[in-house]
């Protein structure tokens, strides 16, 4: 999948960079060295999400990100952003509509945030004859161009192999099953697609560190929601597995997916695929007022909602060393806001 979301998304911070852009336009800024003892918050919920990177983390504040990423010779970088830097719209704060631009714009950042983990870990790949044509024509709107077109590559996969192709195998079945059976099939599907692909990528041994890196993000963020110092030694105590990862977000839109889609009753493959497309910004939009719900709260029925998601993270997410959690920290501390804004209700 061409992205990870966080629902939501060390001690000290080595190494400085040059004031700059990151890719695509966040402004960036050293981050001044913090003292290890410093403390978190006491916390019950945050809304501070994260997502895994090549060699590092991205986090996500209310008002300030950061991305922490372990270069070549062991030392961490960090740079920050304000996280709203046109301040916050009132799309941010409507029901339904706020989870289909989270979701752009997670595509967007965590995109971009991929790419620059790359070059800071030393793994960035020297760009073709047609690229540097286009970047010396052109300068930096070739290479943001070319960013949002892998991005679009990516999307356009995702489409093929848990739309199209699902969409297309059932519709061999023709008139063997009934029509109220397709979207749900389809649904089953898509799923066992997403389960598949998850286990073939989990095998690879890069992967492997960037799901330990996924897993300290996750331990971090439980490690500060119990309020207690944010430290290897403590962090290592939490769990891996958190409610509002991506891997969930993901998930619970395959499952609302079924419900929205079973409004499509037409057989053509390709008027199928084109209302999925058309109501995909409404099942992502669903999806994120649950996740979002069950990240919230805890009863019993969050914890059905969230146990499929939490299970399936075994596959998304591994146990971190203390280079992992080093990181995790590094990219958490210039996320905690001093006024407590976020906390849930505030």
């Amino acid at each position: 999948m061409p992205l990870c979301i966080s629902t939501s998304w060390i001690s000290a911070i080595w190494n400085t960079i040059d004031p700059r852009e990151l890719p695509g336009g966040f402004p960036v800024k050293e981050e001044p060295k913090i003292d290890k003892k410093q403390s978190a918050c006491a916390c019950k919920q945050t809304s501070i999400g994260g997502q895994a990177l090549i060699e590092g983390i991205m986090m996500r504040g209310p008002h300030q990100s950061a991305m922490a990423v372990r270069r070549p010779d062991k030392s961490i970088t960090t740079e920050t952003w304000t996280t709203f830097s046109g301040g916050r719209k009132w799309y941010h704060s409507v029901p339904i509509v706020r989870g289909c631009v989270s979701f752009v714009e997670s595509l967007r950042v965590g995109y971009r945030c991929l790419m620059r983990s790359a070059d800071l870990a030393g793994f960035e790949e020297e760009p073709s004859g047609f690229e540097k044509k286009l970047i010396d024509k052109f300068g930096k709107k070739a290479s943001d161009a070319l960013t949002y077109l892998a991005m679009f590559i990516g999307v356009m996969a995702a489409v093929l192999l848990f739309m199209v192709l699902p969409s297309f195998l059932v519709g061999l079945l023709g008139e063997h099953i009934p029509g109220w059976s397709r979207t749900i099939l389809e649904g089953v599907l898509k799923i066992a697609l997403f389960v598949l692909y998850l286990a073939v990528v989990s095998r690879s041994e890069d992967m492997h560190r960037m799901f330990q890196f996924h897993g300290a993000e996750h331990k971090t963020i439980a490690c500060y929601e119990a309020g207690e110092e944010l430290t290897p030694e403590n962090v290592k105590k939490y769990t891996r597995f958190h409610p509002r990862c991506g891997t969930s977000f993901l998930l619970i839109v395959l499952v609302v997916s079924m419900l929205v889609f079973s409004f499509i009753t037409w057989d053509s493959l390709a008027v199928r695929v084109l209302l999925k497309l058309i109501l995909l910004p409404v099942t992502v939009g669903i999806s994120f007022e649950i996740i979002r719900y069950a990240g919230r709260y805890s009863n019993p029925l969050t914890r059905l909602i969230s146990a499929p998601g939490l299970w399936l993270q075994r596959l998304t997410t591994a146990e971190p060393d203390t280079e992992h959690i080093e990181v995790a920290i590094a990219a958490m501390l210039p996320c905690i806001p001093d006024d407590g804004s976020d906390q849930w209700g505030n």
